[in-house]
């Protein structure tokens, strides 16, 4: 890339990258975590090098041997019991509350004090164990010694399983999400677990998402007449366009606030470089 090029890209992302220093809680993956995080499944994958589980639609939890920390950093604050028995060894996972049920889960996490009742029905799915040695072939069985040991109902280690080929994995795929899941995740076996995001960690969902600032709301027309008609919103590198479907009416009525960071899905992209069918999923609010 140009000079000129490079620098009209830094200084399109330059509003979104303010209100990233400016608040915190609205960073997306494009600022530094401490977790694992993945790339796109695409198709040429070695899949005899990966191991396949279910992904999880919860909070990611990073446990650092003392407390529970989101993707990007922030403290969680469970019930004291919640974690009373966890080992001083780091582990990854995701906070979960059932199939279609990350709302709740949401809530739950960001709700302080903690709620006793809505905690008992979130459990926490470990997938990794950055603590120990080695690769992901080696996390594992280590993994799920540890996740014995603990004893605690509500963890539970992720089962991680192998596929012969493209036709297997698409079928386990279909499988889970018929049953309400939202897809699979694939982890290199012979990865060393680092932050960030690489080709040691894919996620394969029937759908692409990402994550955009709002930066407007637009009037709604017709019936939506006198409330948000649409988002538009701004990704990393400065694109901005609509999001107008996915909402309720009350999300509507009080719609995601200018500056917030909104997650949405969408299938490929435009000849201009624009999400196609772009439909709003949540607010990315951790805490």
């Amino acid at each position: 890339m140009r000079k000129s090029a490079r620098t009209a890209a830094v200084l399109r992302a330059l509003p979104f990258l303010i209100g990233l220093a400016v608040n915190p809680a609205h960073a997306t993956s494009a600022t530094t975590s401490p977790v694992m995080l993945p790339n796109l499944y695409h198709a040429g994958a070695v899949l005899s090098e990966y191991w396949v589980s279910e992904k999880y639609d919860g909070v990611r939890g990073y446990w650092d041997g003392e407390k529970l920390l989101t993707r990007s950093g922030s403290v969680i604050h469970p019930p004291a019991w919640f974690t009373a028995h966890w080992p001083k060894t780091p582990l990854d996972g995701e906070l979960w509350a059932g199939r279609g049920q990350f709302d709740h889960a949401s809530a739950t996490i960001r709700q302080q004090p903690a709620d006793d009742d809505a905690w008992r029905h979130i459990h926490y799915m470990v997938f990794d164990a950055p603590g120990q040695p080695g690769s992901f072939d080696q996390r594992i069985p280590a993994l799920k010694q540890l996740i014995a040991q603990m004893g605690v109902p509500w963890v539970q280690a992720v089962r991680q399983f192998k596929v012969a080929g493209e036709v297997e994995l698409k079928r386990q795929l279909d499988e889970v999400v018929q049953g309400g899941g939202e897809g699979l995740v694939l982890h290199r076996g012979t990865s060393l677990y680092h932050a960030g995001r690489s080709e040691d960690m894919l996620k394969f969902k029937p759908f692409d998402d990402a994550e955009a600032r709002v930066v407007e709301h637009v009037p709604g027309k017709g019936k939506y007449t006198g409330m948000m008609g649409a988002l538009l919103v701004e990704m990393p590198d400065g694109t901005r366009f609509r999001i107008g479907t996915g909402f309720t009416d009350e999300q509507r009525r009080n719609p995601p606030p200018i500056g917030s960071v909104v997650t949405f899905r969408y299938q490929g992209m435009t000849s201009g470089g624009k999400p196609r069918f772009a439909r709003f999923m949540r607010v990315r609010n951790e805490m």
